[in-house]
């Protein structure tokens, strides 16, 4: 019985039928929704679970609600925030090449610091992470389940927990991006050396140093992806 998997609840239901009509262009960016008589007839849900479903989706960010005037749909690109990252995040169609791209951006601007705090802070037990690193099976696998608990690890000790909540919303991504950068013998082999470059700066305690190199391997790491995926 525990194994079972758990009955989605009819207000969720009904965000993600909601979510795939937005996506779908169903419901388009700037358009006002249905009467709420009318639409939960046509999601199949009764008004008060509408409700709590609309509520859900004006509290990611994907809907305006305002009393006496019609819910109108979102421009969630300008207009959302990190609840809308983080669904777009898990959904297949979204993960784009140029989306992944974005998100890689990110992680060059935010790595480079939070490595830095974390070794600063937390450099004995960054090195000895990095360690066990060193047998790391050569499969695209084991080295996107690696890579992603050192950057857990890294995010953990820097002392500044929305670094945390920032990548614990792209783990799922994380885990499907790493799988496919892995492939290549060359990227797998450019984050070996990157390891026991990091290794050396923790077990000095050289947090700057940490900083710069994690820049330099971000930076390439974005350029490698951006060539895997061209046509």
């Amino acid at each position: 019985m525990n194994e079972w998997n758990p009955i989605q609840k009819p207000a969720g239901i009904a965000e993600q039928r909601l979510l795939d009509a937005i996506l779908s262009g169903h419901f388009a960016v700037n358009s006002s929704l249905p009467g709420e008589r009318d639409l939960a007839a046509q999601i199949g849900v009764t008004r008060p679970t509408l409700r709590e479903a609309l509520q859900r989706l004006a509290r990611d960010g994907w809907l305006d609600i305002q009393h006496g005037k019609p819910t109108r749909v979102r421009d969630y690109w300008l207009e959302g925030n990190m609840g809308v990252l983080s669904i777009l995040a898990q959904i297949p169609s979204q993960q784009t090449s140029d989306f992944v791209a974005h998100l890689l951006e990110i992680r060059t601007l935010l790595a480079p610091a939070y490595t830095r705090q974390a070794v600063e802070q937390a450099h004995a037990e960054i090195a000895a992470f990095l360690a066990t690193l060193a047998e790391l099976e050569d499969t695209p696998e084991a080295f996107a389940s690696a890579d992603w608990e050192l950057h857990h690890l890294l995010t953990l000790r820097a002392g500044n927990p929305i670094f945390r909540l920032l990548l614990n919303s792209f783990q799922d991504l994380y885990q499907l991006m790493g799988a496919h950068y892995f492939v290549s013998a060359e990227n797998r082999n450019r984050s070996r050396a990157y390891y026991a470059e990091l290794l050396t700066c923790a077990r000095r305690g050289a947090h700057l140093k940490a900083e710069t190199l994690t820049r330099d391997v971000m930076n390439e790491s974005l350029a490698l992806w951006k060539k895997s995926i061209r046509p």
